[in-house]
Parts: structure tokens; C-alpha cells; sequence
């Protein structure tokens, strides 16, 4: 039975991943060496990595579901006000039906928030 799918995020700098992720989005180290970083939070889960080569490839989109989107909103728009990405800075509902907002590192990696109506909801 699959249970996560747990990303790999490079970074040329370690630590502009852990500023974005732990410092900007509340997530916490759950092991760190000098090249590898896990990090977590609320089950969420990432590896960060410093390779340069790597992250000059590909700059990722990830996306977190989430049952509070207001909530969480509330929390990064207080937190990290900064890190809003410019074009999804508000909750907004998409063409798709879900609640959405992203936050942006200064690499470009960007973090979408996003809730999906309840069934019941859904037009």
C-alpha cells in the first residue's frame, strides 16, 4: 500500500531551502548533514539537497492539500508575507474547483495551499 510521496528539492544552497521551508513555512528539521536535510511538518515531508548541478535543472511546483486553507492562509500571510508568490498572493477558488494560494522561495521553488470542497459541494 503506497502511504507518501516525499519530493526531492535541490538547491545550489542548502540553506535557501531550509530558510523557505522551516524558517518561512513552519516546517521542522527531522535530520540535517551537510548535503541533506529532511524536513516535516503536520505529515508533510521533503528531502532538500544541495547540488547545484541539480538545481540549476529544475525549479519545482509542489502542492500541499489541506482541509483549512483559511487557517493556513492566515499563518503564512502573517508569517512570511514576503514569500507570497505575486500571482496567487489570495485565496482564490480556480476554474477546477479547488482554494488556492502559493508561496515562492527566492530560487523559485513555489508551494501551492490548496483545499478541495467537500463532495457534498461540489456543482
Amino acid at each position: 500500500m503506497f502511504k507518501n510521496l516525499i519530493p526531492k528539492i535541490f538547491y545550489a544552497n542548502l540553506q535557501d531551502g531550509l530558510d523557505f521551508f522551516v524558517g518561512g513555512l513552519g516546517f521542522e528539521i527531522r535530520h540535517q548533514d551537510a548535503s541533506l536535510a529532511v524536513i516535516e511538518r503536520e505529515g508533510a515531508k521533503a528531502y532538500l539537497v544541495e547540488n547545484a548541478a541539480c538545481a540549476a535543472l529544475d525549479r519545482p511546483e509542489l502542492s500541499i492539500d489541506t482541509d483549512n486553507i483559511d487557517e493556513i492562509f492566515k499563518e503564512m500571510s502573517a508569517r512570511s508575507p514576503g514569500l507570497l508568490h505575486p500571482n496567487s498572493s489570495v485565496v482564490t477558488r480556480k476554474p477546477w474547483g479547488s482554494r488556492e494560494f502559493a508561496m515562492l522561495d527566492k530560487t523559485t521553488v513555489c508551494v501551492i495551499f490548496r483545499e478541495w470542497p467537500v463532495a457534498d459541494m461540489v456543482q
